[in-house]
């Protein structure tokens, strides 16, 4: 007699789909507990992911170059997507610039080095995964359920909420370097009649 094996699928116990954005609540209680807990380095993260809306990849790839010249930050700051191969530019927030400033004057890191660069010997920078496991400590330390967010989570936080207060879409959809406007559609989790409604209202 054959006995049937059963496996247990992938996702099982798993919350599958889009990860939700933090709250504007929620982004400050995270830096307040990276600020009592003097981790310099994760904060300085934690500020630039949020600000620069970057998938996790071209985020542990940024080098020191790609948000300073010399001692001075930039304001704002352009890299080329590793994804889509298209430039997206974003802004860097008095509060972000001085994160990493710190950061990088505490780490000692030179111009050409990766802003977050990894303890292992063989990996050049953090890795995704280790991101990933990073994030999921952030969003556990304020008592949300890690297992509900992601990276995608950071990317998505900035973008939600000036969505939010414009309702434009084209806007968000350049920041977020989508080469279509139904990408952003669906990276925000909106309608698409709504959406086409305040595409045509908005002017660019």
């Amino acid at each position: 007699m054959e006995t049937i094996q059963s496996h247990e699928p992938w996702n099982k116990g798993k919350l599958i789909g889009q990860k939700p954005p933090l709250k504007l609540k929620d982004i400050w209680a995270i830096r307040i507990h990276l600020q009592l807990g003097k981790r310099i380095r994760d904060l300085a993260m934690f500020n630039l992911a949020i600000d620069s809306k970057l998938r996790g990849c071209d985020l542990v790839n940024l080098r020191v170059r790609d948000v300073a010249h010399g001692n001075q930050m930039l304001t704002r700051a352009m890299v080329v997507q590793r994804k889509t191969q298209r430039p997206v530019q974003f802004e860097l927030t008095e509060d972000t610039r001085n994160a990493v400033a710190a950061w990088i004057a505490k780490a000692g890191l030179k111009s050409e080095q990766h802003l977050f660069p990894s303890r292992l010997q063989n990996s050049p920078h953090v890795s995704t995964r280790q991101y990933a496991r990073i994030v999921h400590r952030w969003v556990a330390a304020i008592g949300l359920d890690p297992s509900a967010y992601g990276t995608h989570t950071m990317r998505r936080t900035k973008a939600t909420l000036i969505y939010r207060r414009t309702k434009n879409l084209r806007a968000v959809q350049l920041l977020l370097g989508h080469s279509k406007l139904e990408s952003t559609v669906r990276y925000l989790g909106i309608e698409v009649d709504d959406a086409l409604e305040i595409s045509e209202q908005t002017e660019i």
